[in-house]
C-alpha cells in the first residue's frame, strides 16, 4: 500500500473505519473499550480468540506520534485476512487515537498512556486491562517507532532461555538494517535485540508490553522503527517484522 505522497497518517477516524471494514471480511468482533474525546478506542478479536484458543496479542497506536506502527499493523491485517480469519488473534489497532490525530506521543489529557498498564482506574488502560484479563496469550507484538531510531531494533521479555529476537531481526531487516547501536535506551543492544533478564523497576509507571508478560503472555516484543526514514518504508518495515514474528514463533 502507498501511503505516500497522499497519505492520511493522523487520520484516526479512517483508520478505525478501515479496521471495522477488515473485521467483518475476517469474521472478526469489534469491540469499543472506551471514548476518548469522541474518538473510539477499539479492539478486533478473531472468532478463534473469541472462544478461547491461546491467542496472538498485536497492538499499535499507543503513542501517537509514531504512525509507521499503527498503519504497518493495519497493512499487515489487510494483507493476511485468511489468517485472520483461521487463527486466534487479539487486536488493539489503535490505543491512543486522539493522539494519532494530533501527531503527539501523550494521549488527550496529556499522558503517555504506555506508563498507565497497571491502572486499573484509568480511561483507556482500565477498559484494556478488563479486556485482556483472563486471556490466554501465545506472544504478544507491540509495534513502535522511534525518533533516536538509526535502524530497526526490538526489545524481548521471555521466559524461555533461548532468545528469539534475533531470528526475527534478520528475517525482516532486507527493509531496513538492524540499528547498529550497543546501547539503545541506556540498554546493552545487540544487531537490533535488547533482552531484558529481569523487568525494569526505574519507570513512573507500567508499559503495555510489561504488564502482558506480567499477566501471563510468555513472550512480548516491542517493535521499532526510526521514525526519520520515510513512512513507506516503516510501514513496510512493521509489515515485514509481524510477517517475520509471526512465521518465526510459528515454527519454534
Amino acid at each position: 500500500m502507498k501511503l505516500l505522497p497522499n497519505h492520511r497518517a493522523h487520520d484516526a477516524q479512517h483508520l478505525i473505519q478501515r479496521w471495522r471494514v477488515l473485521a467483518r471480511e475476517a469474521e472478526c468482533r469489534v469491540k469499543v473499550l472506551c471514548v476518548a474525546d469522541e474518538l473510539p478506542v477499539i479492539t478486533v478479536e478473531s472468532t478463534a480468540a473469541h472462544e478461547g484458543v491461546p491467542a496472538v496479542y498485536l497492538s499499535a497506536g499507543v503513542h501517537g506520534d509514531e504512525p509507521g506502527a499503527a498503519w504497518g499493523l493495519l497493512t499487515w491485517a489487510e494483507k493476511h485476512v485468511h489468517d485472520l480469519k483461521r487463527g486466534s488473534f487479539l487486536i488493539a489497532p489503535c490505543l491512543n487515537p486522539v493522539g494519532l490525530t494530533l501527531n503527539t506521543r501523550a494521549d488527550h489529557r496529556g499522558i503517555d498512556i504506555n506508563r498507565r498498564f497497571h491502572d486499573a482506574e484509568d480511561l483507556i488502560c482500565g477498559p484494556w486491562q478488563r479486556w485482556i484479563t483472563g486471556r490466554a496469550m501465545r506472544f504478544g507484538l507491540c509495534l513502535h517507532e522511534d525518533y533516536d531510531g538509526q535502524g530497526i531494533y526490538l526489545y524481548e521479555l521471555n521466559h524461555a532461555r533461548q532468545t528469539a529476537g534475533h531470528g526475527i531481526i534478520e528475517r525482516c531487516s532486507r527493509v531496513i538494517a538492524p540499528d547498529p547501536r550497543k546501547n539503545i535506551d541506556g540498554q546493552r543492544a545487540k544487531s537490533g535485540v535488547i533482552r531484558r533478564r529481569t523487568l525494569p523497576t526505574h519507570l513512573p509507571g507500567m508499559p503495555e508490553a510489561i504488564e502482558l508478560h506480567l499477566r501471563g503472555c510468555p513472550l512480548t516484543l516491542t517493535f521499532e522503527t526510526p521514525s526519520e526514514f520515510d513512512l513507506d518504508t516503516r510501514v513496510r518495515a512493521q509489515v515485514a517484522f509481524l510477517e517475520a514474528a509471526t512465521a518465526f514463533l510459528k515454527e519454534s
